[in-house]
Order: C-alpha cells, then sequence, then structure tokens
C-alpha cells in the first residue's frame, strides 16, 4: 500500500495546528495509559491500521501490558479493565460511533459515575482528537509502521 498524498507536506499549517492541539491533551487529568486505550479503541472501530499500529506500540511503551492490548476489542467481556477504563470505553465508543438521537443518558451517567467534570471533557477532547487522526490517516492510506523510527516507537518491541 503507497499513501496517497503527504496531508503534512500539502496542509502544513492545518497539520501543525493539529498536531499542537494534540500535544496539548499529554498534559490532561487523563493519564496515559487510559489515553492509549482510548486512542487504540477509537481506532478500532474506525479500522485505522495506521492509527491501531501507532497506539498498540505507545501503550506497550507507556507500560501497558500486552495481553490487555490483545483484550480491547472485547472489553466488555474480559475481566482485566477497571470500572472507570470500561467507562471510559464505553464513552470512546459512544462517541465514536454517535448513534442517532445523540449519547444515551445512562452512558453519561455511567461515565459520570467515575470521572470529574474536567475529566470527562478532557476525555471527550481526547476522542475528539483521535478520531481527526483516524480519518485523515484512512483518507491518505497512511502506511502502518511507516512512522515507528520517527516516533521512537521501535522501543516497544512490536515489530
Amino acid at each position: 500500500m503507497t499513501q496517497r498524498l503527504d496531508y503534512a507536506k500539502q496542509s502544513p499549517r492545518q497539520f501543525k495546528k493539529y498536531v499542537d492541539f494534540s500535544m496539548s491533551l499529554r498534559d490532561i487529568s487523563i493519564d496515559q495509559t487510559l489515553h492509549s486505550l482510548i486512542e487504540l479503541r477509537a481506532s478500532q472501530i474506525n479500522g485505522c491500521g495506521f492509527c491501531v499500529d501507532i497506539h498498540s506500540k505507545q501503550a506497550k511503551i507507556h507500560g501497558e501490558r500486552e495481553l490487555r492490548l490483545y483484550h480491547v476489542p472485547i472489553w466488555r467481556e474480559s475481566p482485566l479493565f477497571s470500572p472507570r477504563e470500561r467507562a471510559a470505553l464505553e464513552w470512546t465508543e459512544v462517541l465514536t460511533r454517535l448513534p442517532e438521537g445523540g449519547v444515551p443518558d445512562e452512558i453519561y451517567e455511567l461515565v459520570r459515575k467515575e470521572f470529574s467534570e474536567q475529566e470527562i471533557s478532557d476525555l471527550t477532547f481526547c476522542i475528539m482528537a483521535i478520531n481527526g487522526w483516524n480519518r485523515v490517516s484512512i483518507a491518505f492510506k497512511s502506511v502502518p509502521g511507516s512512522m515507528d523510527t520517527a516516533n521512537g516507537l521501535n522501543k516497544a518491541g512490536l515489530n
């Protein structure tokens, strides 16, 4: 597979601002491990191979156990996730899929039990960011593994 075009080169100003926005999400109320799970799950739902590849490796670098990475698609059945992680994954799924009629109250209330208002807001921005990256990566057929060296993802040991 070959990438269709280099969107960073074609729209450098927009790319830089989106990178800056995404980088700002590293310093929020959501810890990096949970952030990685969110990015991985949204990317799986969207079918973005490039982002699944990146976020699996990033999660591993941040100390995530491999078995938990394998269980992300089956998080509802898996005993490996805390109630807080389950609420975040539920929020990720509903905001990524956006059902007709919006977010059901019962899902919002589930998330409210586990997160503060600021955390819900931060969580939402994380989900918004990864969904945007998924869309650009899918549109231009970004190649999984092509950014490993540039992003230091070789350290994950998942070649």
